[in-house]
């Protein structure tokens, strides 16, 4: 988990960690230098649980490396992901877990996941049950900050790719690269997570933003060998 000004939210963040039926977990937070008062809370919280590791960035780094340095600390066969403002479900681990630990030719599985605001959810994204590399054409085809990933897959991969161009899109290059590399993933059809997002937040997508989805689209059209397609869909 890297944290980024989110003291607001960050106590029930975590309060949904704490109550996962699935015990056996420990939490590697980062805070990225935020300007508020999210380190203190994070402190907090780690001093009355000791499954709880806090780490500091000296300098914002944002959220790609941050979540490097988490993963060098971390410990575990499975590595699950959680953003500091939003909820999951009490189930989400020990239903991630459980199809992991059944499926071995699987390295990664997300959910569904719901949008909510102050005023309560008003959307759910779904996501294609088997992805398969044509749905990478269209967009990131899991939930990133839903989903549990086998560590051993993520070192082969080198971790998230910090480079200016997949700023943003850095879950996105790395499903191309993990596809690319002979692996594949699963979406559980039902909403395990529920992400905090205002709901005019597409307005505010940057122009950058927009393009290094494109060049991810590209690198998934080559490196997947989706053709022409590929190119077409890159530019829309």
């Amino acid at each position: 988990m890297g944290i980024y000004n989110c003291a607001s939210y960050l106590e029930q963040a975590i309060e949904c960690i704490q109550s996962q039926t699935f015990k056996d977990w420990e939490l590697i937070m980062c805070d990225d230098c935020s300007s508020d008062n999210t380190y203190e809370i994070a402190v907090s919280l780690a001093d009355c649980d000791s499954r709880i590791k806090l780490l500091k960035n000296e300098t914002n780094l944002t959220l790609a490396p941050t979540l490097n340095k988490c993963l060098n600390q971390a410990q575990g066969k499975y590595i699950a992901r959680m953003d500091g403002d939003d909820l999951c479900a009490p189930t989400r681990f020990e239903e991630e877990l459980s199809f992991l630990e059944t499926h071995d030719d699987y390295a990664l599985v997300s959910s569904l996941m719901e949008l909510f605001d102050e005023r309560g959810v008003y959307r759910t994204v779904r996501y294609k049950e088997f992805p398969a590399p044509p749905d990478f054409l269209h967009g990131s085809p899991f939930c990133h900050a839903g989903c549990m990933m086998r560590k051993n897959v993520l070192m082969e991969l080198d971790g998230y790719d910090t480079s200016i161009e997949c700023q943003r899109v850095e879950d996105f290059d790395l499903w191309v690269r993990l596809y690319a590399a002979g692996h594949k993933g699963y979406n559980i059809q039902k909403a395990l997570y529920s992400m905090r997002d205002d709901r005019v937040a597409v307005k505010r997508r940057t122009l950058i933003n927009r393009l290094n989805e494109s060049k991810v689209i590209l690198k998934a059209t080559e490196k997947l060998s989706l053709g022409t397609r590929g190119v077409i869909a890159s530019i829309i």
